[in-house]
């Protein structure tokens, strides 16, 4: 079955926004005679999200929407267990967002309220933040401990970002989102968001402005109170290192994980045999279709498994089916870097661990 797929391209899905900028069609190298600069604050690169789904560019599905193929090979795309706990339903969406000014202060249900109040699933997400001008910043999370009551007076009284954590960004920080955190992207802010496939949102607070229709956007003050989690932590920032020609895993959740490849041409090539060296990476072990996003540079992916390849720039996203999660990524830049993105079905149980030792530990 898997001679009939290979590495999915898609379509350019943007998103104009209240908020929007001007960045993301140039950082996506699109045609300026098809796309105007804007204002475009959102690029969803890989969606399965109803009536915002991708649409592939390449090969023999070209044309077709990303959640009719994933129909047809729901196992093979999206792995045995990934299919087990979601059906054939791809559980992430993967965005670029450009924030020319502030969003809105938000904050997103867990999986039990979403399929309360929605019938969907939650929205825990992650923030790679690609670039950031000069004094950028960002909310993540309550700087101090409030009640329900306070948070809907100050929400009232337009306050409630003085009580919010707020940090400076710059290229390359991480921050994760668990369901539950009030956040906010603030202005002058271009990045990465991997998250789980929901668009429910409760906007808090948006500073009084009007939407694109001229009218005040709605607020979601009393479900945001139910989802929002109060409580105050010591970091928000997600901590990872960073290497060249190395996968380092930057964060690992129940509903995704993410690893920062860099890639470095000359670096590989002095150390390859080939004329053009490759880095491998063999993900099979993870049962599941990995998102794998370009965020500098240019390089080729080819799969070992049939063979088909495909070329990825800067701005840009693949959908690697979990049938052939066994790939090599050959740089064509001096740098390159991705990021990529699944779901890790590893067996992390308790008894596997256990019965690893005990193999271990008779040899």
């Amino acid at each position: 079955m898997s001679s009939n797929l290979y590495p999915l391209l898609f379509q350019p899905n943007l998103k104009t926004v209240v908020w929007g900028g001007h960045r993301l069609t140039d950082y996506k190298g699109l045609d300026s005679c098809v796309f105007n600069k804007g204002p475009y604050g959102e690029s969803w690169e890989v969606s399965a999200v109803q009536g915002s789904e991708s649409v592939i560019s390449n090969g023999a599905y070209l044309g077709q929407s990303l959640s009719d193929v994933i129909s047809k090979f729901p196992v093979e795309i999206l792995g045995e267990k990934t299919f087990e706990k979601y059906g054939a339903k791809l559980p992430l969406l993967m965005k670029f967002i450009d924030a020319d000014k502030d969003l809105s202060i938000q904050v997103h249900p867990n999986d039990e309220m979403a399929k309360r109040e929605h019938g969907k699933l939650g929205k825990s997400e992650m923030w790679y933040v690609i670039d950031a001008k000069p004094g950028s910043f960002l909310y993540a999370g309550f700087k101090e401990r409030i009640s329900p009551y306070e948070y809907k007076k100050r929400v009232e009284d337009g306050t409630i970002t003085s009580v919010l954590a707020k940090h400076e960004v710059h290229t390359g920080d991480v921050f994760y989102l668990p369901a539950g955190r009030v956040h906010a992207i603030c202005s002058g802010i271009l990045l990465a968001e991997i998250q789980q496939s929901s668009d429910v949102t409760y906007r808090i607070f948006d500073y009084n402005r009007p939407g694109l229709d001229g009218r005040p956007r709605e607020l979601h003050t009393n479900l945001a109170a139910q989802a929002l989690d109060f409580n105050v932590e010591d970091d928000y920032r997600t901590q990872y290192s960073s290497e060249d020609n190395a996968a380092k895993s930057i964060i690992s959740t129940p509903f995704f994980s993410c690893r920062l490849l860099n890639l470095s041409k000359s670096n590989l090539d002095s150390i390859g045999t080939d004329i053009e060296s490759s880095f491998h990476r063999n993900l099979l072990k993870y049962d599941s279709f990995i998102i794998t996003t370009c965020i500098e540079g240019k390089c080729r992916i080819s799969s070992r498994i049939n063979e088909t390849q495909i070329e990825l720039s800067s701005g840009n996203s693949a959908l690697i089916p979990a049938v052939l999660a066994d790939y090599d990524v050959v740089p064509l830049t001096t740098q390159c870097k991705l990021l990529d993105s699944f779901v890790d079905n590893k067996d992390q149980s308790l008894t596997s661990k256990f019965t690893r030792f005990l193999h271990l530990s008779s040899k």
